[in-house]
């Protein structure tokens, strides 16, 4: 006997429709009625009856229904325990796509630390300067600066973080004390590549002063802090960057602040994946813990 039946079985008697038990199962109703046929030709006896209400138990379906039952409960108890199992070992490949900074940063170290801690899982981090499509399957998971606009998508708010505008100390000392937006005008700047811009979340400078002149543009967030640090010119960067680097210092960081936010998001047919759910649930632990480094 295929057994797999049976479960056909039992969602028609719960449902009492074909339609009913489809819907519960996740398959077309035409399924439903042929494994209903296949299990009553393995018996070799009519299960049900059908009335203007819906499908009736003969009296040997009433006789299967206690037997169908049974093995319900006991898969019901079976599934906890492999999901815990699944849970527990976590095993594939995630793919995770998130802004360069934030991915390298930030994250990098402590992604490395969860692979470690399940051996079996593989975790690939597109940390580049652009926007991952989930549509295109480029990542199962992609931290991005605007909410995505599909409500097809499973989204989290994840977090925000800071940006301040920065410069080298030694390149600060040989210019005069910068005490007003106005003060901004006779320097050089460093910043991203205009018409490269992936999101206009990245749009920092007009509302400060527009600069006259650039120094150095990029697509990469790492090479303009590397330009900065250099002395190339005053530049927007991440707080959880730049702070740490006792060759920067910030500028204005009353007026020129900026509070951004990472938004989470996946395809929802991957929200029961088990290393899907350990990567998203360690993502949300782990951006809570460093909250004061991103709010700095």
């Amino acid at each position: 006997m295929d057994w797999d039946h049976l479960r056909f079985f039992w969602a028609l008697v719960q449902a009492g429709t074909l339609v009913g038990a489809a819907k519960a199962l996740g398959v077309e109703h035409t399924t439903v009625s042929r494994r209903i046929q296949a299990l009553e030709k393995q018996l070799g006896a009519t299960l049900f009856t059908r009335e203007g209400s819906g499908y009736k138990l003969t009296d040997a379906g009433r006789q299967l229904q206690p037997r169908a039952e049974a093995m319900d409960q006991i898969a019901r108890g079976i599934a906890p325990i492999a999901a815990s199992q699944s849970a527990e070992t976590p095993s594939g490949v995630v793919r995770i796509g998130v802004t360069e900074g934030f991915g390298t940063q930030v994250l990098a170290k402590h992604l490395a630390l969860l692979a470690q801690r399940y051996p079996l899982l593989t975790i690939d981090l597109l940390a580049v300067p652009r926007m991952l499509q989930l549509s295109r399957r480029e990542a199962d998971i992609v931290i991005s600066l605007e909410r995505p606009v599909r409500d097809t998508v499973v989204t989290s708010r994840l977090t925000e973080y800071r940006l301040y505008l920065y410069g080298q100390r030694e390149y600060l000392a040989r210019h005069p004390l910068i005490t007003s937006t106005e003060g901004l005008a006779s320097h050089r700047f460093v910043h991203y590549v205009d018409d490269q811009l992936f999101t206009k979340e990245l749009q920092f400078l007009d509302s400060l002063s527009a600069p006259q002149r650039f120094s150095f543009r990029s697509t990469s967030i790492l090479a303009q802090y590397t330009a900065v640090r250099t002395g190339a010119g005053l530049g927007v960067l991440p707080g959880f960057l730049a702070d740490k680097d006792p060759l920067l210092q910030r500028v204005l960081p009353e007026q020129a602040q900026f509070t951004r936010t990472f938004w989470m998001s996946m395809p929802p047919e991957l929200r029961s994946v088990p290393g899907i759910q350990v990567v998203w649930r360690f993502l949300q632990a782990t951006v809570q813990e460093q909250q004061d480094l991103l709010l700095c």
